[in-house]
């Protein structure tokens, strides 16, 4: 068994294609991220098609960044690469690493950085370890939400205490859930997350990447931007990003007054439905940890989804 990636073979139409078959696939490896992204880090995208034995297995979004004719040079992977059905074992992994360090050996100046989009296990530490890579941090865990599931099991799946939110919010009548995207709703929702974040501290993506995702991904109906609004007041946004059949929740606020009345439960709710609505399968719920978001961590975990522990941060 051998790999080889072919880089930058496709337009980004045919990718946008072949990226929309991957039966799983998340945000960091979509292309209107990396549109997003790169610009604002002074990185560029190399999009490759991996090849195993000749036949394609995969696919993966590389950023790079150079300085000096690539005296210093940097690469990031993270969350891929992605793989075809019946593809994506840790022999196939292998095999990507053996053709990706062939191409960009080990050098001085060189760094890298991947967070390989697979379940972290001892083997995957030994083959990392294998090949020069240190390992930092813990694991990354998210929550998946299954949606190809009908609504009736999705609500069902709610931890107690969520569905008990829900329905109180759906009761209050003078709430109402909004979908429409103005940029100037987008601009106050990025003064409220601004203003909330500093007040408390957390980890979070900057407004600038905020901004440049809007761009990125809001051309192509890509991008879903809520709001809970009662008596002219925005208690809650949300902003919720598809690539291929899957989704992401990037980033959520909520005032007091909306935490009180529930309107961040409902807005979720509301966006399961209108995900569903636009043939999405599954919802990335965003990165949690047991560190400083515990309670977010608990929060998306009430909704339903499954805890899944992808590989570690390598350097």
């Amino acid at each position: 068994m051998t790999a080889k990636i072919d880089w930058n073979t496709l337009s980004p139409q045919e990718w946008q294609k072949k990226f929309a078959l991957l039966p799983g696939n998340n945000l960091l490896q979509a292309h209107e991220y990396a549109l997003a992204v790169c610009p604002l880090q002074r990185q560029r995208g190399r999009w490759g098609i991996i090849k195993i034995d000749g036949r394609e297995a995969g696919m993966v979004q590389i950023l790079e960044a150079s300085l000096l004719w690539k005296t210093f040079h940097a690469l990031v992977l993270d969350r891929g690469p992605l793989w075809f059905e019946g593809h994506g074992s840790l022999e196939d992994f292998d095999q990507f690493m053996k053709a990706l360090l062939k191409q960009f050996p080990r050098r001085v100046g060189r760094r890298y950085r991947i967070i390989p989009e697979m379940k972290q296990s001892p083997a995957l530490q030994d083959l990392m370890t294998n090949y020069g890579f240190e390992k930092y941090g813990n694991p990354y865990e998210t929550i998946i939400l299954d949606l190809t599931q009908d609504i009736e099991s999705l609500r069902a799946n709610l931890k107690k205490n969520w569905r008990g939110t829900l329905s109180k919010a759906e009761r209050d009548k003078d709430l109402v859930v909004d979908w429409t995207i103005t940029t100037a709703d987008y601009k106050v929702f990025l003064q409220n997350y601004a203003a909330d974040k500093a007040a408390k501290d957390y980890n979070g993506p900057s407004v600038k990447l905020l901004t440049a995702l809007a761009r990125a991904f809001l051309p192509g109906g890509k991008m879903r931007f809520g709001r809970v609004v009662k008596d002219r007041q925005v208690l809650a946004s949300v902003l919720l990003l598809k690539h291929g059949t899957g989704a992401t929740y990037q980033v959520g606020w909520s005032s007091d007054a909306g935490r009180r009345a529930g309107a961040q439960n409902l807005l979720l709710w509301h966006a399961i439905m209108e995900l569903k609505k636009d043939g999405i399968k599954q919802l990335d719920l965003g990165g949690v940890n047991d560190e400083r978001a515990k309670g977010v961590k608990k929060f998306k975990e009430a909704m339903g989804g499954r805890l899944i522990r992808f590989g570690a941060l390598y350097t």
